[in-house]
Formats: C-alpha cells, structure tokens, sequence
C-alpha cells in the first residue's frame, strides 16, 4: 500500500506519519530529493524559497510526477509506503497511478506558524510576513503548473483531516480514518458460526438491568437460536436501574474477594431457565456467552446436557469453570484472556 501526504506547512502531517511507522510504514518525502538536489548543487544553507524554486525546476525539466518517481525507486521492495511532501497534482496522479491513497492534513494558520517558529528548522520563516508569503506561494499564488499546487493536492486527496483540536483528539480523527481506510482496503470476509452468535450476545447484553457488568447468552443447536438471556431480576422483581444495586462481597478459601450483585440472574442461567419455562430440550446444544460462566452456572450448563461453550472473555469468579467443563467433557473455548472486573459501586 502506498499513502501519499500533502497539507499545509506545520499542520501535523509529521504526526500522521509516526502513526504509519507505528503500523509498520517505510517513510520517505519528496522534499528529500529536492534537498538531496539541492546538496548536489552545492547549495548547503538553503531556505524555504530555495527549495520551492528547485522543486519547480526539477518538475518543470522532468515532469511534475518526477519527485514522486524518484521517492518510489528509493522505496522500492516496500509493501507498506508513505511518501510526505506532495505539493503537485502531478505527483498525486502518479501515487493513484500505483494505486496509492492520498491523505491530506490541515491545521489553523495561526497554530502552524507558533509550531513551524517552535521547531526552530534553519529553512523555515522566521517572521509572520514571511510566513504569510511562503504560505500564498505553497498553496498555488503565482504558481505555474508545474509549481507548489498545495491547494489542487488538498482538494484531490482521499482522506481530509483538520488539526484544531487537541493532540489525542488529532491523534483518535488520524486512527479513526485509518480504521475506515482498512475496512475498505479489507472489506469484512463473512462472519464465521461462532462470530454470528457472539455478535448477537453482544446485541443481547444491551437488554441487561444492572450496570455494573454487561453480559448476554445465547443457546444454539443446528445454527438455530433456542433461547436468549440477559442479566437482570426475574419477572416482577425490581431491577437494579430502577432501585439500585443489592451487593454482598464474598471471601474465597484463598483470601481473595469477589462482588456480587444478589439482585440479579447471571444471563447463562436465565437463558437455561427459558428453556425450561418454554419446555425446550438442550441436549447437544451449544452456548455463546460474553463471558465466562460462573461455577453456578457451569453446573447448571453441565446438568442441562449442552455440549460447547464458547465466551468471548474471562471472567474474575470463573475460578474453577475450565476445571468443571473438562471433567464434564464439555468443549470449552474462551476468545480472549482479558478478564472482566466489576467493581463494587
């Protein structure tokens, strides 16, 4: 994949690609080459302006994808591209060319000019007016075509990102849209039995009663649903939303201590009760959980004759459920080791 950056002077851009490193990105920009060139001709102390004028002439002689052209040959044998500095709508087209994605970052001009003076970068304006001035011309003022176009590149770009927030809230807009862009790179492959029926636990759990803890079940035989629960207090009892929680704390043999809200029916053990009360047959049956059951509810789950138990998490009082399954010879797969802790409000 290659992601082409282009935005204004001072906007974050660098930020977005400490992102891409993060993610496993080979960096480079095409302001290199036009340094790199301007070393060649034996210019050391340049400054801003003697940059743009050796980007425009290295596009005016080669073409106005060239600087691009070049940062790819040094990129070569990279899957996972970022190529900065994009100033040209030549140099986007040749990046779309290659199938390349264009991400553009923009930024409050008074806020970028405070960041451009407190990097201290030799090339850089060191007034307002000078700011002000290498700003009009970067963003196309007086341009040829093969000059700065930097409002052209902003305009054609996939991905348009303002930085006029906070860091982490710049930080969440850059992830946010990367996640978007690998959903669309990747489109979701269909889900498989397991994620089908967790993804409705999950949609289950919205139901619960008490917010100290979300979980939901579901009971499956031959990929159809059998029953459903949620946590929450049997019929005609208060829930814990409309009166509050009803908690006791108990000491285990090893000294640790767990809390537990009394008021509630663990969503395992509501879904075998439906089953029950709609006279239901479990036997060989499968349960999805969100989280790992309780020895309680292991129990209840062994007695009714399902089969398999899949939980999407651990849970802090499932001391010894794996131990009760594998005894039982019931199939038991937790997703993912996190462990859900409930506190004691």
């Amino acid at each position: 994949m290659i992601i082409g950056v282009t935005g204004t002077k001072a906007s974050g851009k660098g930020i977005l690609t400490e992102i891409l490193r993060e993610k496993g990105f080979v960096y480079s920009s095409t302001s290199d080459r036009v340094r790199e060139e301007a070393i060649a001709r034996g210019i050391t102390d340049y400054t801003i302006v003697d940059l743009q004028n050796i980007a425009n002439k290295i596009r005016e002689d080669f073409g106005t994808e060239e600087l691009v052209r070049r940062t790819l040959k040094k990129l070569e044998g990279n899957e996972k591209m970022i190529i900065d500095g994009i100033r040209n709508p030549g140099e986007i087209e040749e990046i779309k060319k290659q199938g390349g994605i264009i991400f553009s970052i923009d930024a409050p001009k008074e806020q970028r000019f405070q960041r451009l003076i407190q990097r201290h970068r030799y090339s850089d304006p060191k007034t307002w007016e000078e700011f002000v001035r290498m700003e009009e011309r970067d963003m196309g003022k007086g341009e040829e075509s093969t000059g700065q176009q930097v409002a052209k590149c902003m305009e054609m770009a996939d991905i348009k990102i303002v930085n006029d927030g906070t860091l982490e809230t710049f930080k969440t807009r850059i992830e946010y849209a990367l996640l978007k862009l690998e959903e669309k790179e990747n489109p979701k492959k269909r889900p498989s039995w397991d994620e089908y029926f967790m993804g409705i636990c999950e949609k289950v759990a919205e139901r619960c009663t008490c917010d100290r803890g979300k979980g939901g079940t579901v009971i499956v035989k031959d990929k159809r649903i059998l029953t459903t629960g949620y946590i929450g207090s049997p019929p005609g009892i208060p829930h814990c939303d409309e009166i509050g929680h009803l908690l006791k704390t108990v000491t285990h043999e090893d000294g640790n201590q767990t809390t537990h809200c009394m008021r509630t029916i663990h969503c395992e053990l509501n879904a075998l009760l439906q089953a029950a009360k709609l006279g239901i047959a479990l036997d060989g049956s499968t349960l999805y959980t969100f989280k790992a059951p309780c020895r309680n509810c292991a129990m209840a789950i062994i007695s009714a004759g399902i089969k398999r138990v899949v939980a999407k998490m651990r849970y802090h009082g499932d001391f010894d459920t794996a131990d009760l399954f594998k005894q039982a010879r019931v199939d038991f797969e937790v997703l993912s080791q996190e462990i859900v802790k409930y506190d004691k409000q």
